[in-house]
């Protein structure tokens, strides 16, 4: 009897704990925003916070990131083809699998961001800064062969960044 007793009121507990600690972490966490799937050609995302903004499996050819906060953000499997990225900031990022075909990264923030199996075919990444991100070694090679700038934020050359010879 004593073991339905403590059962029960262990339910209770956690019904009338658990959402008020959901709904107060809402208030100074609210959800990331998501695009995952989405037909975003020439959308014009300049300057915007999209901080854990996710962007799996969507096409962004054209489309206009320059100068916008996309710490965290996740852009799996995606298409970036002649996107701008100028001065975005992609710290912590997952930007696995994305073609960056004729992309401009130029004077991005690529910090500990992971960028596995993704091509950057006539990408410019003038000043871009990769210290720390995940790539394969076929990418560093690639990308060293048109490394140069400082990144002006960061102050850290592309080519000190990837780690170039």
């Amino acid at each position: 009897m004593k073991l339905r007793q403590l059962a029960a009121f262990l339910l209770a507990l956690t019904i009338f704990i658990l959402p008020r600690s959901a709904q107060a972490q809402s208030k100074y966490y609210p959800p990331p925003l998501s695009f995952s799937n989405a037909e975003l050609t020439r959308r014009d995302f300049s300057g915007q916070m999209l901080r854990t903004a996710e962007f799996s499996n969507a096409n962004m050819d054209l489309t206009n990131f320059s100068n916008a906060d996309l710490r965290g953000a996740i852009m799996s499997a995606s298409v970036m083809t002649e996107a701008n990225l100028h001065g975005a900031n992609l710290t912590n990022a997952m930007i696995d699998q994305v073609k960056f075909t004729k992309a401009d990264l130029s004077d991005a923030i690529l910090v500990e961001t992971i960028l596995l199996r993704s091509t950057f075919e006539e990408a410019d990444i003038t000043g871009a800064d990769f210290t720390d991100a995940i790539m394969d070694g076929a990418q560093v090679k690639e990308l060293c062969i048109k490394a140069s700038g400082i990144n002006s934020q960061t102050g850290i050359s592309t080519r000190e960044s990837l780690g170039c010879r």
